[in-house]
């Protein structure tokens, strides 16, 4: 049994941020803090700036590996800056091929389930000054995940990371990934039982129920 630490937690609200002469809005943009108060729809002091694509009670904690701030670091010879993908908990030892979605931990008095793995959008580029990052993110699947809030509480950096019940059906957050973009003939049955898992958020389902339509058409 793999031991998962927090290493960062960080929180923000929406900032007006400048890209290549362009301005944009963001939550992107987070500080490192001691404590997050969790909430069932938001954290205290955290919000998203486009409610449309981004928030909402399946989506309250980001999480984003540790173990990858490594790999990029060394594949743009660069240095990072912690929260630099914008999540709000940066733990070591919980990489997306080792969580399940409907996978629950206690962190702190939290307790969290994952609900889904993070669709990546370009603003990741932009919080980076690269223009590579975002594909190399959809590429290896290295994208974070959500977790859903099932009790309120508070989190903190000294924080136990506890997991309460592993998910029977065992999908991880990198399989979804990879099935969504780069199996080469993804299969009904192979969707289907990924829908079957009640547990995984909105945003996944419709994309995997759209993929399944598209296969059936051909």
């Amino acid at each position: 049994m793999h031991k998962s630490e927090i290493i960062y937690l960080s929180k923000g609200l929406p900032k007006n941020s400048v890209y290549k002469n362009e301005a944009y809005v963001s939550g992107i943009w987070k500080e490192q803090s001691d404590e997050l108060l969790v909430g069932f729809n938001q954290i205290d002091g955290d919000q998203v700036a486009n409610p449309e694509y981004h928030g909402g009670s399946d989506r309250v904690v980001c999480v984003y590996p540790f173990e990858h701030y490594a790999h990029w670091e060394s594949v743009f010879d660069c240095k990072l800056t912690p929260s630099a993908f914008g999540e709000n908990l940066t733990p070591k030892g919980m990489k997306e091929d080792q969580v399940f979605i409907g996978d629950v931990f206690q962190i702190g008095e939290a307790v969290l389930q994952v609900s889904q793995g993070r669709y990546p959008c370009s603003t990741i580029n932009k919080r980076n000054n690269n223009n590579l990052l975002l594909k190399r993110i959809i590429e290896t699947g290295y994208t974070g995940y959500f977790f859903r809030v099932l009790e309120e509480g508070k989190i903190t950096t000294d924080s136990h990371i506890k997991k309460l019940f592993s998910h029977p059906e065992q999908i991880t957050v990198s399989s979804i990934h990879h099935l969504y973009f780069h199996d080469p003939s993804p299969s009904v049955a192979v969707i289907d039982k990924v829908l079957c898992v009640d547990e995984l958020a909105g945003q996944w389902r419709n994309y995997l129920l759209d993929l399944k339509v598209k296969i059936q058409n051909n």
